[in-house]
């Protein structure tokens, strides 16, 4: 799924790791989400749109 993860998380000044403890995962679940190497869960998902303050359709694109 594309997302717009690494650019919103950079916009904070955040590195993987910081954002990671804020939400509760790793650094590299992380990495693995804006490689798009990895689907984060719902609750995740929802954690990180909080966080940016955005919608969750806004963060990740659905692919067909």
């Amino acid at each position: 799924m594309k997302n717009s993860v690494k650019d919103r998380r950079k916009l904070l000044k955040m590195t993987q790791e910081e954002f990671g403890d804020l939400i509760g995962v790793s650094r590299q679940t992380i990495n693995a989400i804006e490689k798009e190497k990895f689907d984060p869960s719902l609750p995740t998902a929802f954690k990180m749109a909080e966080l940016f303050q955005c919608a969750i359709e806004e963060l990740f694109e659905f692919e067909r």
